[in-house]
């Protein structure tokens, strides 16, 4: 299966049902009143973690994600059916990023973490809710909101336990493929492994997870080697395995591998320098006569082909991996991943036109009728606008009389009150 770890993802909302213009009409019941029901609500997208989603991979073909649509409302009080929520699996890990400016909204580091992508569009209220002492006949209903629209780029870092850090060819995909499950492409040429891969661990009756992250070159940090790509899959890895190439082709002595590895680690996020690591040298089973200068007698070593120091080397990593488990504090409660701004109220702008523009949702709700141009419809509108502060808003921003006001779709005069 290929690995996915960037994608783009658009989401729509579903559109909130239409209310009702209704009226009771039965034999012997004169003057029967409004009786049209409220629209549904439409559907909201969500983004949920899953362990069981390994890639990004149903996202490259298929970027679309749709909601459902409320229904509209009915006469004899009848309310349309709320659309259905659409719930998109996305795999542990998994970032969500603006799409304009790269700002990130949402973490979905923990299994069953949800987000809301899109929300559905609130349905319509029927005439049957406008019916007041002023007003017995409502002739008009709102109109159901617009469901939210957006793209985003998903950016999966992998949840592993263990990262296993190293210049390609030194030995990461025969070692993961050697203590899992996995089984990752390998040959004897640099740059075999073009996407990380995930192992399963067990030692005693404790798993952990391993990673395979393609080979890091020198400049890994500066995004060369497509090296950002390949860093991000370390930075929620708890403990760090650098790999040092002992053959005799290494190129490098070993003790200058692990210099410039630690170096690039630490330019992309000096945090990783923090964490638990071993340092391992690596394809003992090539290793010339008489040892690696750079590396001495008594140092880790491990071959997974002759199977040298592996099973050492998996005692190793999983007593850090248990000790960093231990360390970590306990979840406190809901985990909060919506960076998402708090939506504003209502406010007033200048418009190109030299008129003024009211902005927020409840202004538009304000004038989301079937028809605005009936006496009493306007006359909501008025009262509406005016409720939410409206007409304090366009004298604080300097409106006149006679400046023109844009309320969503339509076009108003400024008269003062």
């Amino acid at each position: 299966m290929t690995f996915v770890d960037e994608a783009q993802v658009h989401v729509k909302a579903g559109d909130g049902g239409a209310g009702a213009v209704s009226f009771r009409r039965e034999a012997h019941v004169p003057r029967g009143g409004p009786d049209g029901g409220d629209g549904g609500n439409g559907g909201d997208v969500w983004l949920v973690a899953d362990h069981n989603v390994s890639s990004l991979l149903a996202f490259r073909d298929h970027p679309h994600r749709r909601a459902g649509p409320g229904a509209h409302g009915r006469g004899a009080g009848r309310h349309g059916r709320a659309g259905g929520d659409l719930v998109v699996p996305v795999p542990q890990g998994t970032v969500v990023r603006d799409h304009r400016d790269g700002s990130v909204i949402a973490d979905l580091a923990e299994p069953g973490q949800r987000w809301r992508a899109a929300r559905g569009g609130q349905g319509g209220r029927g005439n049957a809710r406008f019916l007041a002492n002023r007003r017995r006949a409502p002739s008009f209903a709102e109109q159901g909101e617009v469901g939210e629209e957006a793209y985003y780029d998903l950016e999966l870092k992998l949840m592993a336990d263990v990262a296993l850090v190293g210049f390609p060819n030194a030995g990461k995909s025969t070692l993961i493929a050697t203590i899992s499950a996995a089984r990752p492409k390998i040959a004897d040429y640099p740059f075999t492994t073009l996407e990380p891969h995930l192992g399963v661990v067990r030692f005693g009756d404790e798993d952990f997870v391993v990673a395979d992250v393609p080979g890091l070159v020198e400049g890994a940090s500066e995004g060369r080697g497509l090296g950002h790509r390949f860093l991000r899959h370390i930075e929620r890895a708890r403990v760090l395995v650098v790999l040092v190439d002992l053959g005799e082709d290494a190129g490098r002595p070993p003790d200058l591998q692990e210099r410039v590895l630690l170096e690039e680690l630490g330019r992309y996020d000096p945090a990783l320098l923090e964490r638990p690591r071993l340092v391992v040298g690596s394809r003992a089973d090539l290793e010339p006569p008489g040892g690696v200068p750079g590396w001495p007698a008594g140092a880790p070593r491990v071959s997974a082909v002759t199977r040298v120091g592996v099973g050492e080397l998996v005692a190793a990593m999983a007593a850090r991996v248990g000790a960093a488990r231990r360390a970590e504090p306990a979840p406190a409660g809901e985990v909060v991943v919506v960076h998402r701004p708090v939506e504003e109220g209502v406010t007033v702008a200048r418009s190109d036109d030299g008129g003024f523009v009211v902005l927020g949702r409840p202004a538009l709700r304000a004038v989301a009728l079937n028809d605005i141009t009936t006496p009493d419809a306007l006359e909501y509108v008025q009262r509406r606008l005016k409720r939410l502060g409206v007409d304090r808003a366009l004298a604080r921003a300097g409106a006149r009389e006679g400046d023109v006001v844009h309320v969503g779709d339509f076009d108003f005069t400024y008269e003062p009150g």
